[in-house]
């Protein structure tokens, strides 16, 4: 449907933003969270791999629109009509930041986990699917029956290339579609897309790219990686309002059944007495039934947008941050990065290790309440990967990105070496499974009083 709205009366952050040379700035920058000493000190967020912070441009965007939100499609409403033309711009925008091909479908999720588990819902009977072991549960778990086969994640990218093509070439005739991820979630560390993705075209397979934590940190090149398929998250890429994307071939997507059912993917329904006659509607609308998260596509798009203009700089902040960490890493006693490649390959500002002799969840607990910083502990919903390279063991996880600074890294690396060596200043006990400072007095922000 196309919509005449007079672009003099459009919200200007529909407007073309001209380029910038700054590094954008997060939400939150300069927050500052209480210890348990009872000081405050600014939070050192090194969780960026979870969720990344909003950029300050993506909340001015969402405070931009918010006048004018309205339920999109066949609103009759300036508000709506304005909304729609929100909604439908946000595809151009994700197109144009993964420089997706123009037959290509946009289709809006919650997040890349529900991107994956829709293209799995749309898969021709009897495709056979392949994969790797070490990947994120979201792109290990939606595919199931007899013809999906995983394969165990050799120790160098070559070596991946080599089982994928010894694996397409015992699969069955028919369909087949090859997962792969862009960057772990766990190492941080890049697979070879690219030639992953010309063994698929010899073989006759389609590929489908988990870019959830590759987009944050670098270009995703749809056409010069020749994938089929890309899902992403916009909570990894600084819009975390709740929406998500799958890009990729129509075909599929238009065969199968939506899904999910309701309005919006319906083109027309009739009544027949004992039953009800669909016609379901073309794709995108489809695969996006009920009314659309307006606020979050907008959010995503406007976080594309500006990402897409400062690769240059955020390439460049990422790579000193990250070798001024994992050197830091290097200076505490017992510390053990992870890698599936090995310590040399390409990464993105993903580090997660080991510290001998010491609880991982211990450590995080401790460097929350006694020096404001965050990191993640445990498995990183990637448990085959973390179990199999730390044989059994937690891991922590700092991760780099827009909001992180030096100092921010410093403060991890000093505080880890003295937690590590001279123990911590405070006393912990476990709370359903998780640790934390006895006789904790920080106070929680008002809004949650």
């Amino acid at each position: 449907m196309t919509i005449a709205v007079p672009q003099q009366q459009l919200p200007t952050a529909l407007a073309a933003a001209p380029p910038a040379a700054a590094l954008p700035t997060v939400v939150g920058a300069a927050l500052r969270v209480p210890v348990v000493t009872g000081e405050r000190v600014e939070y050192a967020n090194l969780d960026h791999a979870a969720s990344a912070p909003c950029l300050e441009q993506v909340r001015d965007a969402v405070d931009e629109v918010l006048p004018w939100y309205a339920s999109v499609h066949r609103g009759a409403g300036f508000a709506s009509q304005v909304s729609t033309k929100v909604y439908e711009q946000a595809r151009a925008s994700v197109r144009r930041f993964l420089n997706a091909r123009a037959t290509d479908a946009v289709v809006f999720t919650r997040n890349t986990t529900d991107a994956l588990n829709l293209l799995a819902r749309s898969l021709p009977k009897r495709t056979a699917v392949i994969l790797f072991d070490t990947d994120h549960h979201a792109a290990l778990l939606p595919w199931r029956g007899p013809n999906v086969r995983r394969l165990r994640t050799p120790p160098s990218p070559a070596g991946a290339v080599l089982e994928l093509d010894r694996a397409l070439r015992e699969a069955p005739v028919g369909p087949r579609l090859v997962v792969v991820t862009g960057a772990s979630n766990v190492t941080g560390e890049v697979w070879p897309v690219a030639e992953l993705a010309r063994v698929a075209r010899r073989h006759g397979a389609r590929i489908v790219l988990d870019a959830a934590q590759l987009a944050p940190h670098r270009p995703v090149d749809v056409r010069a990686l020749d994938v089929d398929y890309t899902v992403l998250s916009g909570h990894k890429v600084y819009a975390p309002f709740g929406a998500g994307v799958l890009v990729g071939r129509s075909d599929w997507l238009q065969a199968a059944e939506p899904y999910l059912v309701g309005g919006g993917a319906t083109a027309r329904v009739t009544d027949h007495g004992d039953r009800l006659g669909v016609a379901w509607s073309a794709v995108p609308e489809r695969h996006e039934a009920g009314t659309p998260n307006v606020v979050g596509v907008h959010a995503l798009a406007v976080a594309c947008d500006v990402l897409g203009r400062h690769w240059e700089q955020t390439t460049a902040h990422e790579r000193t941050l990250l070798a001024r960490l994992r050197a830091g890493l290097r200076t505490v006693p017992g510390a053990h990065e992870l890698a599936l490649f090995g310590p040399d390959h390409d990464r993105v500002g993903v580090v997660s290790f080991t510290v001998g002799g010491q609880d991982a969840g211990y450590l995080a607990a401790a460097l929350s309440a006694e020096h404001g910083i965050g990191v993640r502990d445990g498995a990183f919903c990637a448990h085959v990967a973390v179990h199999r390279l730390t044989h059994g063991e937690r891991a922590l996880r700092a991760s780099i990105g827009l909001g992180t600074t030096e100092e921010h890294v410093d403060r991890f690396v000093a505080a880890l070496r003295t937690l590590v060596t001279e123990g911590s200043r405070w006393e912990y006990e476990l709370r359903d499974g998780r640790w934390a400072p006895v006789d904790d007095q920080r106070a929680l922000p008002p809004f949650l009083r």
